[in-house]
Parts: C-alpha cells; sequence; structure tokens
C-alpha cells in the first residue's frame, strides 16, 4: 500500500478525534451548566441531562483508545506488518472498545427515553440509538477484519513452512 494513502488515513483519524475533543471541552460543560441552572429551578429533567453527559464523557475514553489502535493499525501497514499479530491485536481492541462504546450508549438510553417522554419527542429515541447500532457496526466490521487477517496469516505461515 502506498504510503500516501496510509497519511490520508491517519489525517482522517486525527480529524475524527479533533470535533469529539471540541465538543468535550466546550460544548458538554456548557450544556452541564445550563442543567445546573435547572436544578436550582427545580427542573428534575437536569439529572437526566446529567447521566447523559456522564455517559458522554466516559464514552470519550474508549473512543480515543479506538482512534489511537487505528493509528497503530495504520503505522503497521507502513512498516509492512500489516499480516502481524501485531493487527490482530490492534483490531481485537478496536472490537472491543466499540462494544464498550455500544454498551455505554445502550445503558444511557433510559434516559433519552425520559426525555423524549418529556419533550414529546419520539424521534429523540431514534436518534438516541445511532451510536449504540453505529458503535455496534464498527464492533462487527473489526471482528470480521480481524478473523480474515488471522486466517491469512495463518495461510501464510502454512506456507512459509511448506517452501
Amino acid at each position: 500500500m502506498k504510503r500516501g494513502s496510509t497519511i490520508f488515513l491517519k489525517l482522517a483519524v486525527i480529524l475524527m478525534g479533533i470535533p469529539v475533543l471540541a465538543m468535550c471541552i466546550f460544548l458538554l460543560p456548557q450544556i452541564a451548566g445550563e442543567a445546573k441552572e435547572a436544578i436550582e429551578k427545580g427542573s428534575e429533567l437536569a439529572y437526566v441531562v446529567y447521566g447523559l453527559l456522564t455517559v458522554m464523557y466516559i464514552s470519550a475514553i474508549p473512543f480515543y483508545f479506538a482512534l489511537y489502535q487505528s493509528f497503530k493499525l495504520l503505522n503497521y501497514i507502513d512498516k509492512n506488518l500489516a499480516f502481524s499479530d501485531f493487527s490482530v491485536r490492534a483490531l481485537k481492541k478496536i472490537k472491543t472498545y466499540a462494544i464498550i462504546i455500544s454498551g455505554l450508549y445502550a445503558v444511557a438510553l433510559p434516559f433519552v427515553f425520559i426525555m423524549a417522554e418529556v419533550d414529546d419527542a419520539p424521534g429523540l429515541v431514534i436518534v438516541g440509538m445511532v451510536p449504540v447500532f453505529a458503535s455496534l457496526v464498527i464492533a462487527v466490521f473489526a471482528a470480521v477484519l480481524q478473523r480474515l487477517l488471522k486466517e491469512a496469516i495463518d495461510i501464510k505461515e502454512e506456507n512459509d513452512l511448506i517452501v
């Protein structure tokens, strides 16, 4: 694989992390401040917002670990180690982090249901399910790649023993 394409993918990985970092630094604290004001006014819905914010902050941790593993995988490709156990381990970790993120957002779904009921917005539930299914798709994709890569490595090792 040409180095230019991995540079593009590394740039894409970095660009994926920047908006999440900006959201964690700027947007989520602003929402937390508004929720604090709502609690002072006597709104019980603000506690639901705190629950969602907690899940969002916690899910940023495995998200960045997965991005780091993706970056390492691209480095392995650059070093011609794409068909190695290192790559299989990186894909396994990406799969695990995606499952963790999916689980976290599945735990947050009751909060989304409460907010949808209070605001009378049933579409909010569908929007709340998007991160769950998106991260599950990533986990399944990483699992398939991991299995294919492991089989390719096994075939390569078998051929190396024959020759």
